[in-house]
């Protein structure tokens, strides 16, 4: 399959905007398709990109990547109901999953069908194309169709291939990270308040620190630990910080964190697939997708 390919969403939320934005920078609008629960939602995505507003079934019929963005406790019931449209097809499709917990053999038992299936799992940063995609592949998924996916996402940010064994640890750190850096971030402005500073003043001196910290890392390729020692003078005000975050627990608790995520992921994974109701929406896209096939 070629970039020249149609891409659908099934979910316009947070992930799925941000994807379809980041596809918008590499195709034109009208090779984007959009569906979502939310119709108004869906309606103002399509407006900022130029995009097709479409619903599930014929979403489902026509998108060569067909990105599927709803919560995992809703996937089961949607592919149920998009199993005929999916089965029924003739030409080649990926399903591109990002669905927390769902492994490629349990979505492809939820579709009913050997599809080829790309599975994600991106983070909150893609929105502005700093983002850090997690991906793995099916075997039916060639090279060739692998590299055109990569293309087509390049600009949320960079893709890093795992195992799928080691998904639930890698979501734990780079999907669930966000989260606990907000919560840092939130956390030393709430200090800088307690010792005088202005709010405003406090959160733009701790978002700043972080991220000439991370950029100074990356540069340097060191460990954290010397970039640590390396602020941390003998006496000094820095390792008096260190030491009262070492008695509270810091470390441990950024641990536990990743732990508990990682673990809730393997929870999820390890469920059994609820059984499904079929919708209407499939069989009227049937009806009409045999209706046009008839006229032809």
């Amino acid at each position: 399959m070629g970039t020249e390919k149609k891409i659908g969403f099934i979910g316009t939320g947070t992930m799925g905007s941000a994807l379809a934005r980041a596809a918008r920078n590499v195709i034109s609008g009208d090779r984007i398709l959009l569906a979502n629960r939310s119709a108004a939602k869906r309606d103002a995505l399509a407006k900022e990109l130029g995009a097709v507003a479409s619903d599930n079934a014929a979403v489902a019929g026509e998108a060569a990547y067909l990105f599927l963005g709803v919560k995992p406790q809703t996937l089961e019931a949607l592919l149920f109901e998009l199993r005929p449209v999916l089965q029924f097809r003739t030409e080649p499709f990926i399903l591109v999953s990002m669905a927390a917990g769902v492994s490629i053999d349990k979505l492809k038992a939820m579709a009913g069908g050997d599809f080829p299936v790309i599975r994600i799992m991106p983070n909150l940063p893609c929105s502005i194309g700093e983002g850090v995609v997690l991906y793995t592949a099916s075997p039916e998924v060639s090279e060739g169709d692998l590299e055109v996916f990569l293309a087509l996402m390049s600009s949320a940010g960079r893709f890093v291939s795992l195992p799928e064994t080691l998904f639930s640890a890698g979501s734990a750190v780079s999907g669930c990270g966000p989260a606990f850096v907000q919560l840092f971030l939130e956390a030393l402005a709430d200090g800088g308040v307690a010792c005088g500073l202005p709010r405003t003043t406090a959160q733009e001196l701790a978002v700043q620190m972080v991220l000439g910290s991370c950029r100074l890392l990356t540069k340097s390729e060191s460990h954290p630990a010397r970039l640590k020692d390396a602020v941390c003078s003998p006496g000094g005000t820095s390792i008096q910080g260190v030491r009262a975050l070492e008695r509270m627990g810091f470390r441990s608790a950024v641990i536990e964190a990743v732990i508990a995520a990682c673990e809730k992921d393997r929870r999820l994974a390890a469920a059994p697939i609820p059984a499904g109701h079929q919708s209407g929406g499939a069989a009227a896209w049937l009806a009409a997708e045999a209706q046009r096939n008839a006229e032809r």
